[in-house]
C-alpha cells in the first residue's frame, strides 16, 4: 500500500493548499489536505494497469498461459473475473512500477503495440492513483495466430 499526498483538483476553488484554522495561542488546526493519509493497495493499481493495457489495439490477452488458464475457471465463478491477471505492481509511498505479461495478436508491430501499452497504462496510474509511475516492463508471452481456438471457449447452447 502506498500513502499519497496528492490533491484532486475541485473547479471553482483557490488553487493551493487550504489556510489552517487558529485554534488559541500557539494552536493550529492544520489544513484539510494535511489531516489524514490515503493509501492505495497493489491491486488497486493492478486493475487499473490491466484495464490500461486491454484497451490498446493489438493486445489479445493479459498473463502467460498458464496464469489464463486458471483464470480461465476463475471466470466462470460469479464475481471471480480478474482485470489484474497478468500485471504486478510494486507500490511505494509515492511510486509505484509494473510488469506485464500480454500475448499479442499475429501481425501488428511487438515493439509498437509495447510502447502503446506502456504509454496508455503510465497515463491511466498517474492520472487515476496520482502516482508516479517509474517503469512499466513488458513481457509478450505468446501470440495469437488467426486459426488458434480460443483457450477459454464460450459455452455452447444445447
Amino acid at each position: 500500500m502506498t500513502d499519497t499526498s496528492s490533491q484532486p483538483h475541485q473547479t471553482g476553488q483557490k488553487s493551493g493548499p487550504a489556510p489552517s484554522r487558529h485554534l488559541g495561542p500557539g494552536r493550529e488546526l492544520p489544513a484539510p489536505a494535511e489531516r489524514g493519509r490515503t493509501t492505495i493497495a497493489d491491486g488497486v493499481v493492478e486493475k487499473i494497469a490491466g484495464l490500461a493495457a486491454r484497451d490498446v489495439v493489438g493486445v489479445h490477452a493479459l498473463g502467460s498461459g498458464l496464469s489464463r488458464t486458471f483464470g480461465a475457471v476463475r471466470d466462470r465463478v460469479p464475481g471471480g473475473r480478474s482485470v489484474a491477471r497478468g500485471v504486478k505492481a510494486e507500490v511505494g509511498e509515492v511510486q509505484t512500477a509494473l510488469d506485464l505479461e500480454i500475448v499479442v495478436v499475429y501481425g501488428v508491430a511487438i515493439a509498437d503495440v509495447a510502447h502503446a501499452v506502456r504509454e496508455n497504462v503510465i497515463s491511466a496510474v498517474e492520472r487515476m492513483a496520482g502516482l508516479e509511475v517509474v517503469e512499466v516492463n513488458i513481457a509478450v508471452t505468446d501470440v495469437k495466430l488467426p486459426d488458434e481456438e480460443e483457450e477459454e471457449p464460450e459455452p455452447r447452447l444445447q
